[in-house]
């Protein structure tokens, strides 16, 4: 079993959102305020903070940026962007430097402001149509008109379905009970409770995914701080213990995925189970990266919660949905909840926030083991994190 279990713990979190899906203020004036929120959370300050991790900038170096702006010289600096997955990366990361002692508070943060920003006249977030430079994608994929990224996402829902029979209601199924989680968060998206005839009826973006099997695009910030588990006990909340990490990475453009029906979490599920000496059957809540309904189901099936194949008759019985046998995504996820780009640093909130007990109507019951995993580019990087509380550490 790895050294890494139980050395390292989150101790403050701190996110952003808006039902208007709209935020005030820059990405960099975000990125503080959130920064500044999860310090208090954890009862620490800037002064305490010797690690950075950051994946968004402008410029060439985000942490390095970011760390100049907050007037700090870190002995630890991680830009690692892999997109929806990075912020699962920067924690593996993170408590790898804090169990070696090459840093003692690390700050990992996100913010982004697409809604706004296309809004203001800006690019936003919209279908990548087109993509600078001589990219394999702009060679290989884009001239043939695929709709990125929904359309990477429509081929492995294709897939799936003509391998194993799987049904675009069962995928429905996932999008009407991650919207029972937003109708009881008064700060989601969306919290209106729809029908999986809802979905079917919705527009279709990319056969065979509908528009309500998309995730949003809003504007969202999030931030959260790591420290050793040692002196997280000695700080404001009760610490959510880092029990188990995994990374894979299979690929960068989705013609060059091996199997369009399994992900990397196949393998980076695995090692974190390993290193946290549990097994799905022991895990209390699920946060699990909802681009689209598939990416979920997909994950579902890698993760070990139920057999390949048969993904679709598991969420078809609403498991993930408040009072199911796994509850998922439980602020209303990507789908409902919040989507600003990259969903990674919501999925590790929640997690801690529900192993804490601070969820209201959304709380689960008794939550002592939390897995919170992300999924970058287009089912490519995935990366798994295994939380619990000081009684599972």
């Amino acid at each position: 079993m790895s050294s890494l279990r139980g050395r390292a713990a989150i101790v403050g979190v701190a996110d952003a959102v808006s039902p208007t899906g709209e935020l005030e203020g820059s990405v960099r004036a975000l990125e503080v305020r959130m920064i500044r929120e999860a310090l208090d959370d954890a009862g620490l300050a800037i002064g305490d903070v010797d690690a950075v991790f950051s994946n968004l900038s402008s410029g060439w170096a985000p942490s390095l940026e970011l760390a100049e702006y907050l007037r700090i010289a870190p002995r630890w600096t991680d830009s690692t962007q892999t997109g929806g997955s990075s912020f699962e990366i920067h924690v593996e990361h993170a408590a790898a430097a804090i169990a070696l002692g090459l840093c003692d508070v690390a700050v990992i943060v996100y913010a982004a402001t697409p809604r706004s920003s296309f809004k203001r006249g800006g690019p936003g977030f919209g279908s990548r149509q087109s993509v600078p430079g001589p990219t394999p994608m702009a060679e290989w994929e884009l001239p043939y008109g695929l709709r990125m990224p929904m359309g990477a996402y429509a081929l492995a829902a294709s897939r799936h379905m003509h391998q194993y029979g799987t049904t675009a209601e069962q995928l429905a199924q996932i999008a009407v009970d991650t919207r029972r989680w937003a109708a009881q968060n008064p700060r989601a998206r969306l919290q209106e409770l729809i029908t999986v005839d809802d979905v079917l009826a919705s527009p279709l973006e990319a056969s065979p995914l509908h528009k309500l099997d998309c995730c949003l695009v809003t504007d969202g910030a999030g931030a959260i701080v790591m420290t050793s588990a040692e002196r997280a006990r000695s700080l404001r909340k009760p610490p959510a213990v880092v029990l188990g990490t995994g990374t894979c990475h299979t690929h960068a453009m989705i013609s060059e995925m091996p199997d369009l029906t399994t992900t990397g979490a196949a393998v980076s599920g695995p090692l974190a189970f390993a290193q946290a000496g549990l097994t799905p059957a022991d895990v209390d809540v699920v946060q699990l990266y909802d681009s689209f309904t598939i990416t979920v189901l997909l994950l579902l099936e890698d993760l070990g919660f139920c057999p390949k194949g048969e993904g679709g008759a598991f969420v078809a019985e609403s498991p993930l949905a408040p009072g199911g046998a796994l509850p998922a995504n439980t602020t209303g996820g990507g789908l409902a909840y919040t989507h600003p780009g990259m969903f990674g640093i919501f999925l590790l909130v929640e997690a801690v926030r529900q192993l804490r007990g601070e969820c209201g109507p959304r709380q689960v019951p008794g939550a002592e083991v939390a897995l919170a995993h992300g999924s970058g580019g287009v089912l490519s990087a995935m990366s798994t994190v295994i939380l619990g509380t000081e009684a599972t550490a």
